[in-house]
């Protein structure tokens, strides 16, 4: 069956884009089923091993879910089970790795339940006597102050899990908060090959709803485009984890601040010749996220490609984009990189500002936060800036820059956000960036007589 859908995934990625070859819902199950049983069985030693816990335990409620325990689930469940409790225990000297379920059901196929109710109904003691079997050194609960999706178990649990154990292991619980990230932004290598057709179809959607086959000019609004976008998604049977967005710049409107493109812009704005559109796109696919702003102009009747002044403005985003990249090395925190690669770029003449984030899992993940669009001057431990960077793990590249257009007698800014990713050999985009503007309409080749 691993052959069967490694196959599909490969015919997915081998065709072109415009095909959208997206799984059928019961073979996108089978994958996340194969992927979560390798993060589990591969990954998950490691990261307990790097952050010398050798027993994490993760409590959520149906309904009430731990961001973590949501991404342990298999496709099958679609929410925790009354009250869920996972336990893993790492044995380094035996290197071994066991995955128990205090619950009345296996947990997927390789967390098995370890609780029968009807001999011992008491849950929390079936959980204490696990513990005292395996005599832990560590006991990871997910609580943190400073990465909220590490921070799921509810102080009922909370409570009621210490009343419960022991007093001689209460010393040895701990946050779980570095194993809870790693566990949640490291991907593997089969993950990066799935996130490529991602931003692939991510891209594909971008550039059908900037085409001539969605707008007219002088017709088409804004709202429409958003709603398109969103239609196409669901039509492809994928989801979208926040609604798109779509706004103009133009020459006779003066620049708003940065929340105006993402909150407060106007709805049903007619497209018109001469537009500098920008958009906010994302979706999810195989419990992965994408995070993608692009930008395109739609042509006046005489032109046949963008104004020089306004293709010009376009490369000083990739600037930034470099300057950022440049500076994404493993093991850097978020506000180094975010202060020197924004004084970098001032010193070059431009306008900058960086609030890229982690993504993956989630589309805001956790991991290092490099800026926020409020905090230029850099933010807090709490939002993840103290935190390092790791490799094999994902981010959304988003920043702009402001610059001065003279024809238009205004600023604009320049605003882009894709997919990159951090490896053992440093930065990539995991599907490439955009380096032109997209036109509307796409000038036809020239035909000669």
């Amino acid at each position: 069956m691993m052959k069967k859908i490694t196959l599909l995934l490969l015919v997915c990625l081998v065709h072109t884009v415009k095909a959208q070859n997206i799984l059928s819902v019961r073979d996108q199950a089978k994958l996340i089923d194969e992927i979560l049983e390798e993060r589990f069985n591969v990954l998950l030693p490691k990261l307990m091993d790097a952050s010398e816990i050798d027993m994490w335990i993760v409590i959520s409620r149906e309904y009430n879910e731990d961001p973590v325990i949501r991404t342990m689930l298999p496709a099958t469940w679609l929410n925790a089970r009354r009250r869920t409790i996972l336990v893993f225990f790492r044995d380094r000297t035996k290197n071994t790795i066991e995955k128990l379920a205090v619950a009345r059901y296996n947990v997927g196929k390789s967390i098995k339940s370890a609780w029968d109710k009807e001999k011992n109904p008491d849950q929390w003691a079936r959980l204490v006597e696990i513990i005292k079997e395996r005599n832990p050194s560590k006991i990871g609960l997910n609580f943190s102050k400073d990465h909220n999706i590490a921070d799921g178990i509810v102080k009922t649990d909370y409570e009621e899990f210490l009343e419960r154990l022991p007093r001689p292991y209460s010393s040895k619980v701990v946050s779980a908060e570095p194993l809870a990230v790693s566990w949640i932004e490291t991907r593997t290598p089969r993950e990066m090959v799935i996130y490529n057709q991602l931003v692939s179809i991510t891209h594909n959607i971008i550039a059908e709803a900037f085409s001539e086959k969605q707008i007219t000019p002088g017709v088409t609004t804004t709202t429409d485009v958003e709603w398109f976008m969103r239609q196409k998604v669901s039509d492809l049977g994928l989801a979208t984890w926040f609604h798109p967005t779509v706004d103009i710049q133009r020459s006779q409107e003066a620049l708003v601040s940065h929340l105006y493109s993402f909150s407060g812009r106007p709805e049903e704005e007619v497209i018109m010749p001469g537009d500098l559109l920008h958009c906010d796109f994302g979706i999810s696919y195989l419990r992965l996220n994408t995070d993608c702003q692009e930008l395109a102009y739609v042509l006046k009747p005489e032109e046949t490609e963008a104004p020089d002044f306004l293709r010009a403005a376009f490369k000083t985003g990739n600037q930034v984009q470099d300057y950022l990249t440049d500076q994404m090395i493993v093991g850097r925190v978020g506000n180094d990189i975010l202060k020197d690669a924004l004084q970098q770029a001032k010193a070059a003449g431009l306008r900058p500002a960086i609030y890229t984030h982690p993504l993956g899992l989630y589309g805001h993940s956790a991991g290092t936060t490099i800026g926020m669009w409020d905090a230029q001057e850099g933010v807090d431990k709490a939002d993840g800036n103290a935190y390092p960077l790791h490799p094999n793990t994902v981010y959304a590249i988003e920043l702009n820059n402001t610059i001065y257009i003279p024809e238009w007698k205004r600023d604009i800014r320049i605003m882009f956000e894709e997919a990159g990713f951090v490896g053992e050999q440093g930065f990539r985009y995991v599907n490439g960036r955009q380096k032109e503007l997209l036109l509307i309409p796409r000038p036809k080749p020239h035909q000669g007589n």
